[in-house]
């Protein structure tokens, strides 16, 4: 007796990713469309989670961190709007997969991993940050990589909510607005510390 696995069609999945999670959100730019169907998410998360890439979900990956669910990425990178000017640090959750979809759009793309980026001391020049995941805050450690008038995208969680969100520096300030609510995976690198309270 033969038994025959099939391989996912992940070609198709890739198509249906497009069309029933990015544009039924409002995900529409050219760009976003096209980066996201051709770079292979399947490639970026453990061999047991192949099958379920596309699906409008996160996916925990080996060293225990996550790839956010497609809509994040899409949203992010509209957001955004990089250009080929741009030099690019991806806050990395582990994936690989921001910092391949962003690459061919900008000038240059750095990475860091949020527990490097939480608690870095050095000074960048970034014109713009993107961070894989939600964070409570950003801290001064963060905020000294962007260059002034730079600009951040997040996810931010803020009493259990999660939202992408949208920052530019000017000076040394550097708030988040909060735009679109949607599942992303939270970053404890980036929690707030615990503060006394009576």
């Amino acid at each position: 007796m033969t038994i025959t696995t099939t391989r996912p069609d992940f070609a198709a999945a890739r198509k249906a990713m497009l069309d029933s999670q990015l544009r039924t959100s409002g995900v529409n730019e050219v760009f976003v469309l096209e980066r996201m169907g051709v770079v292979p998410r399947e490639d970026f998360v453990p061999e047991g989670a192949k099958s379920t890439a596309y699906m409008d979900r996160a996916i925990r990956l080996e060293d225990g961190g996550f790839l956010p669910a497609p809509l994040f990425h899409g949203a992010m990178l509209a957001e955004a709007r990089p250009s080929l000017t741009d030099n690019v640090l991806v806050v990395d959750a582990g994936s690989g997969y921001l910092p391949a979809l962003v690459g061919p759009l900008v000038e240059s793309v750095d990475t860091i991993a949020p527990d490097k980026a939480a608690t870095s001391g050095k000074r960048g020049s970034y014109s713009l940050v993107l961070v894989d995941g939600a964070i409570e805050h950003v801290p001064s450690s963060l905020a000294k990589l962007v260059a002034e008038g730079g600009r951040i995208i997040t996810g931010m969680v803020e009493r259990g909510v999660t939202r992408l969100a949208t920052g530019r520096k000017s000076g040394k300030a550097l708030a988040l607005l909060p735009l679109a609510e949607m599942g992303i995976p939270r970053l404890g690198a980036f929690d707030r510390p615990p503060s006394w309270s009576f």
